[in-house]
């Protein structure tokens, strides 16, 4: 999920008071075990700020070493809102938050996928008036 991080807690980790942004881009990128980018895609949040990545094309040349969970990050791209574009590093959504695997698995008819999850990540807004404690 990709959220716009108040300005209250500017500087930290907290996403309370923060309000899902829509339309806001994020990628995946996943790098073998000789560190070359092995897969590469941006996907954008729903109206809710989720987002689902399906890794369609995604291989792996050794399956321990380029495993998802070891391989794959989620980096934020950008933001639709004026008031809230600037990138965070809330769960590390500036140098890619890794995925983590929460036992989570989809069925259909002919297959079976294992669900991953990163973040939640933030963008923060521009115009933060710092607070001065006395």
């Amino acid at each position: 999920m990709v959220y716009c991080q108040s300005c209250q807690h500017y500087g930290t980790w907290s996403l309370s008071g923060a309000d899902p942004i829509p339309a806001a881009k994020v990628s995946v990128i996943c790098k073998d075990h000789r560190e070359r980018v092995s897969y590469y895609k941006a996907f954008e949040t729903d109206a809710h700020g989720y987002f689902y990545a399906q890794l369609e094309g995604f291989t792996m040349s050794h399956y321990l070493l380029d495993h998802p969970l070891t391989s794959c990050h989620v980096k934020l791209v950008s933001s639709p809102l004026e008031s809230c574009n600037l990138l965070s590093n809330v769960n590390y959504g500036l140098n890619g938050s890794p995925l983590r695997y929460e036992n989570k698995r989809l069925f259909g008819k002919n297959y079976k996928a294992l669900v991953f999850v990163a973040g939640p990540l933030a963008f923060r807004p521009a115009n933060c008036t710092p607070t001065y404690h006395q």
